[in-house]
């Protein structure tokens, strides 16, 4: 009994020295005294001490080993004091209403296990604790931002393998071996590794979709895939594989590689040919090709093949050895090769490195302009750029070879040799050839220095024409030597507009290859991902399908039931007629006339603020635009026309006297794309030009209007109708003497289908012209 108490006591004493520990622990994390504030400090002082201490203390930045713990407790010690209500909780009792007392120290000696208990992991020995794992994985730990700011734009040079891992987890133990040992074989090969500790990267490893632990996933042009087979080497190798497209790398063969060789012009890209021993492409070459797709264009050479017997002896290739070439302009010859028994990684980048562009490369993109023609940064690097200027086809062939060979014998770091389309960069030859009939149909030769990004240049082009003669040859070289010694040679200076991406795909296959990738990500989905995130796709399924066979149940029993009625009497089918012209009577009624008569008013320097300028919202002024010869048979017309609208409590009616306000309309229709040209002050047909008849509809407050056009064709049967309606309308003694006449009839048929027009304006389908304000009416 006596021991089993002392045990007992044992135990419990180490239980209040676990908790005490812990309490300790719990105590000494004070969120103001970490960021440095005091008590009654403001948000934005709170906010603006964690920015300062973030910035110092971030892992990225901050090398200090401990940087990462004291990370966590500045952001630990922000979430605290940014929210109001923790922060409230932390100074009446301490605590922040939750397990905000992280520390270091806690995490290391302390792991969480059931309902507030904690255990020393070193007493039971257990190898879970990060820091008794290997840590090799520490060199490749994401944080949210580093992943965002950097692995997903470098994604798109190089694919990367991805391992979510947290403590306590037994499968990441059983894969820690295997994932060594691949990590850094494909890191050696070109590819990315990363980390993800789902403990400390929460947000990171939801952004990424990892819901479990352990999970390995590849991401590649910003894209996400997940892992689903054995973590052994071979499947992991494959799946990287399958991350790269499939066209990077072109088999080359005897019958192949001329055509091959022969698209540099086309693609305007050297080509790059490997020759090796085996059978399949090396995982290093496709992950060299993907990086440097943008740059170069990719061959493979099985030399044990048959069929390569030519391709070989042709450029005397060492079959036990692997073998890199380079071509540019030249196909019977190498730009540059590269042996090696053992090609790495480092070897292969520097050699493609000094040979991504063509010797003379044609600028067929602002990208590209940029990377051969840098800005000027300081004296000491000043680089120029050899512009040749020409065109396209056998008419241009010379002058282009002639131009090829002097850049070849006069390559520096400090010159670039390039040439561009006038056709297909219109804008930039006209901006920097200046007398452009002089060259018309020739080539000629510009030398350039960009000195900022905006497009500034200085340059200087030469005085004739480029022939490729031996004295062009000699003027562009004695120019480029006194340029050497004379930076202000360069006297003209202009600024160039960014060149058109010549090779960008067209719109409707950047749309196909983006559905293909929707629907492949779809696909994968349906069959790997799991429920959580099947989720809202199965959701919406179940919606629309519910919808689409809700709507077909209601209709099937909707159609049975009118079956099953007798057919109506033909006295039921007139009353039914007569109801519902009535109901559509009544859905129109408010557009219905509402007065016997329409209400015009003039538009004038009176009524102008309150009819258009302070227009309610919502509210329209239709403006009938006549003259004093033409108002009373136009208003006459014009009412007859829109009598139908006047039941619209939104619509007001005026009409403007071109004798008087002439500038103002003249003003308007200047912001009309489709109306008639508008002449200038000194033409002598400015007062002649016939605006009558013109209807303008106001938005006073959204500043925009519609326009009406006259129609000036034929009667076309409709004035006279018109003209009868208006006579049994219109009590003899009102009736004008002329309203009716041939002679008032071409002018009342101006307004022709203005009905129509007003139809199309209260649905909403005009064409709207805004104007900045209103103008004066004087």
């Amino acid at each position: 009994m006596e021991l089993g108490r002392a045990g007992l006591a044992w135990a419990a004493a180490l239980l209040l020295a676990a908790l005490g520990a812990q309490a300790a622990a719990a105590g000494d994390f004070d969120p103001y005294r970490i960021l440095g504030v005091g008590r009654s400090s403001s948000q934005a002082d709170i906010k603006k001490a964690y920015k300062r201490l973030a910035r110092e203390w971030h892992p990225d930045k901050n090398k200090d080993p401990g940087a990462e713990d004291k990370f966590i407790q500045i952001s630990k010690a922000y979430e605290i004091l940014s929210n109001e209500e923790k922060r409230a909780n932390f100074d009446r009792y301490g605590d922040a209403g939750e397990s905000q007392g992280y520390s270091p120290h806690q995490h290391r000696q302390f792991h969480h296990f059931h309902e507030g208990f904690y255990f020393d992991e070193s007493f039971f020995h257990f190898p879970f604790n990060s820091e008794r794992r290997d840590t090799s994985d520490e060199k490749y730990l994401l944080h949210f931002s580093h992943y965002i700011n950097e692995i997903v734009p470098d994604s798109f040079k190089k694919p990367y393998l991805i391992k979510i891992t947290s403590d306590w987890c037994f499968s990441c133990i059983h894969i820690e071996p295997v994932w060594k040992e691949v990590a850094q074989e494909l890191e050696a090969l070109g590819a990315g590794i990363g980390v993800v500790h789902a403990g400390y990267e929460r947000r990171l490893a939801h952004h990424l979709g990892a819901h479990s632990t352990p999970s390995l996933l590849g991401l590649i042009n910003g894209k996400i895939t997940f892992f689903h087979n054995a973590v052994v080497r071979e499947n992991l190798r494959q799946f990287m594989e399958n991350l790269l497209p499939g066209n990077l790398i072109e088999k080359i063969t005897d019958k192949n590689y001329v055509r091959f060789l022969s698209n540099w012009k086309k693609e305007n890209k050297p080509h790059v040919l490997l020759f090796d021993h085996m059978p399949v492409v090396p995982l290093l070459y496709k992950l060299t090709a993907f990086a440097y797709r943008d740059y170069l264009s990719f061959g493979y050479v099985y030399v044990g093949l048959r069929g390569t017997e030519e391709l070989s002896r042709q450029y005397n290739i060492n079959v036990y050895t692997p073998t890199m070439m380079v071509f540019k302009e030249h196909i019977d010859r190498p730009a540059d090769v590269v042996q090696a028994r053992e090609m790495k990684k480092q070897l292969i980048d520097d050699f493609l490195s000094q040979n991504k562009f063509l010797t003379v490369a044609r600028l067929t993109s602002q990208r590209l302009f940029q990377e051969l023609c840098p800005v000027k940064k300081s004296h000491r690097q000043r680089k120029h750029c050899v512009v040749l200027l020409t065109g396209e086809g056998d008419k241009f062939a010379a002058a282009y070879d002639a131009f090829l060979t002097f850049a070849v014998a006069n390559t520096k770091d400090t010159l670039k040799f390039v040439h561009i389309y006038n056709d297909r960069q219109p804008e930039f030859a006209d901006t920097l050839l200046m007398d452009e009939e002089k060259y018309k149909g020739k080539s000629s030769v510009v030398i350039l220095e960009r000195r900022n990004n905006a497009g500034k240049v200085v340059y200087k082009a030469l005085e004739e024409a480029w022939q490729g003669s031996k004295e062009d040859n000699f003027i562009l070289l004695d120019l480029l030597d006194q340029l050497r010694t004379d930076p202000s040679l360069l006297s003209l200076e202009t600024v160039l507009a960014d060149l058109n991406d010549e090779l960008a795909p067209m719109f409707l296959i950047r749309w196909l290859y983006s559905m293909l990738d929707y629907i492949s990500d779809c696909w994968d989905s349906l069959f790997h991902s799991n429920w959580r995130e099947m989720m809202p796709l199965l959701s919406l399924l179940f919606s629309a399908l519910f919808i689409l066979f809700g709507t077909v149940i209601v209709q099937a029993f909707s159609d049975s039931s009118d079956t099953r009625d007798s057919p109506p009497s033909e006295k039921e089918e007139n009353a039914a007629k007569t109801e519902k012209n009535d109901a559509t009577f009544g859905k129109e009624s408010n557009r219905m006339p509402k007065k016997g008569f329409v209400e015009v008013t003039e538009l004038t320097d009176i009524n102008y603020n309150s009819n258009l300028v302070r227009l309610r919202p919502g509210h329209m002024n239709v403006v009938l635009i006549l003259s004093n010869s033409t108002k009373t048979m136009l208003l006459q017309k014009f009412a007859l026309e829109v009598y139908t609208f006047t039941g619209s409590s939104s619509l007001h009616f005026s009409f403007l006297s071109l004798d008087k306000h002439r500038e103002w309309l003249e003003y308007l229709l200047e912001f009309a794309q489709d109306a008639a040209p508008i002449p200038n002050q000194y033409d002598k047909h400015f007062l002649e030009r016939d605006y009558t008849g013109y209807v303008l509809a106001l938005n006073g407050h959204k500043k925009y209007f519609c326009l009406f056009k006259p129609h000036r064709s034929g009667d076309e049967g409709g004035t006279l109708a018109l003209c009868e309606e208006y006579n049994s309308l219109v009590p003899v003694e009102a009736r004008g003497k002329s309203s009716c006449s041939p002679g008032s009839r071409s002018i009342k048929n101006k307004l022709h289908k203005l009905s129509f027009w007003m139809e199309r304006l209260l649905e909403g389908s005009l064409q709207r012209f805004y104007i900045p304000s209103w103008p004066a009416l004087d």
